[in-house]
């Protein structure tokens, strides 16, 4: 069998073997001159292993005390998804003070080792199940990087010293995890799309349209202007927010064709990043994020939005796009071809919740909108990273019309950026540095894409809830 080397251990070392029962044995690895020892769980006809292997195989993983009550195989087996034993009397686990550890680990005794057989025996597949999910968990939020732990450590401090806007258990105990869930948002669980569903609670029925306006306004025709009004007859439209980005100042309220809800221009201050500024305008739970020159029917929003309230924490919509692995160059590529397979939802028309407006303000790091602003590109890339991040699913695109394409400049408007080789190639890049920054790829890929019933099916239209979806 081959020992386990760590630098810094001591490296004359033995194998002795003591047979449990006739299915279990446990290896004891002695250090001779720390007389330190070590268990390892192996089958009794196994002569040798790699420990990674065995490691990521095993469903409970003996972590008995090192050279003092911690050890670092604690955090070996969590990394793999093995239920940590504990043999360590009177160890306290880290960040034990926010961290319900009897959901992920079972605490043996290291003074009756002969029953740990027993009890490992004694839990049932549901509480397997439910331990290994929970080791996942708490791994990827808090122990899978020493910022993460530097950080969870910060975090914890504040929330003892401002205790009137701290986290409670539960959020620290379920996903997305206490990092994710910054309390100066709010304190109460029904506030966060993520805990609807456990808290059985539903979204609100209304929503907020952010259009994001960069060309200034200098005809009736122009797309946003027949924007304005498909979106304002939407029965579940509660307040239009145009977000100005033009370098030409905002035409006054009369120049605005009138609307059936309250409108609203405020200065975008030229910044990218500035369509998801946590506006303190948006009361709504739903946010409808829009580009100008979007074309969409009142019936494709309606329905969008139906769908993101059976799904409040994903991003909801319509134009997709993906990404995949370069094995030539070694990076991450990004592509806007139409398939069936996706793992972006373009914000240029798309629903999602205000609460990301404010993580993607507050949370991401002030380089990474740096670069958004200062490039003018990728700030949707950024939102879809950030929420697959905390989801760990991908987005939703719904059933959109053939017709649904991005308009050309009109007359008196900025060339559009697409059109621009370079636009292609920076968000080849940003692709690239969020994943730096993220320290993983959090896109998820999906094939999945919602239509409503009876959707170019053959029958009569009049049978059809979405009839315009087809006619158009």
């Amino acid at each position: 069998m081959r020992p386990l080397h760590h630098p810094g251990r001591c490296c004359s070392t033995q194998w002795m073997k003591a047979s449990i029962d006739a299915e279990v044995s446990i290896w004891l690895l002695f250090h001779s001159a720390c007389m330190k020892y070590e268990y390892e769980v192996v089958e009794p006809s196994q002569a040798t292993f790699d420990y990674q292997e065995l490691l990521h195989n095993s469903t409970f993983c003996l972590v008995p005390r090192g050279r003092r009550l911690g050890s670092f195989r604690f955090l070996e087996s969590l990394q793999a998804a093995c239920i940590p034993v504990l043999l360590s009397n009177g160890w306290e686990l880290p960040f034990s003070d926010v961290i319900q550890w009897n959901q992920a680990v079972i605490e043996g005794d290291e003074r009756l080792l002969l029953q740990v057989p027993s009890t490992v025996r004694a839990v049932g597949n549901e509480r397997v199940m439910a331990l290994r999910q929970r080791t996942q968990m708490l791994w990827e939020a808090y122990f899978s990087s020493v910022d993460k732990i530097v950080l969870t450590t910060l975090e914890i401090i504040k929330d003892r010293v401002f205790s009137h806007i701290s986290r409670n258990k539960y959020m620290w105990n379920s996903l997305p995890g206490g990092l994710l869930v910054l309390p100066e948002y709010s304190t109460h669980l029904a506030h966060f799309p993520f805990y609807y569903l456990g808290l059985g609670v539903s979204p609100g029925q209304e929503f907020t349209a952010v259009i994001n306006a960069v060309s200034p306004l200098v005809s009736q025709s122009q797309p946003i202007m027949k924007l304005l009004q498909v979106v304002s007859k939407s029965k579940y439209c509660s307040q239009i927010i145009i977000l100005w980005n033009s370098e030409k100042p905002p035409p006054s309220r009369s120049k605005w064709p009138p609307m059936p809800v309250p409108l609203t221009v405020t200065d975008g201050r030229r910044k990218t990043t500035s369509r998801f500024l946590p506006h303190v305008a948006i009361e709504t739970e739903a946010v409808l994020s829009l580009d100008e020159d979007t074309v969409l029917l009142t019936s494709e929003v309606n329905f969008a939005f139906l769908v993101w309230r059976s799904f409040p924490e994903r991003i909801v919509g319509y134009p997709p796009r993906s990404h995949f692995w370069d094995p030539l160059k070694r990076a991450w590529g990004y592509t806007s071809k139409w398939t069936n397979d996706y793992s972006i939802v373009l914000t240029g028309a798309a629903f999602y919740h205000r609460y990301y407006h404010y993580l993607f303000t507050h949370y991401l790091p002030q380089s990474l909108r740096n670069l958004v602003d200062r490039t003018s590109n990728c700030e949707d890339i950024l939102m879809n990273f950030l929420v697959s991040a905390v989801t760990h699913l991908p987005p939703i695109k719904v059933a959109q019309r053939k017709q649904y394409k991005e308009l050309p400049s009109t007359q008196g408007t900025k060339t559009v950026p697409w059109a621009n080789p370079e636009h292609f190639n920076q968000r080849q890049e940003c692709v690239n540095a969020f994943t730096n920054w993220f320290g993983y790829m959090p896109l998820v890929h999906s094939q999945f894409r919602l239509d409503p019933v009876l959707f170019k099916d053959q029958v009569s239209v009049l049978r059809k809830k979405y009839k315009d979806l087809e006619r158009a």
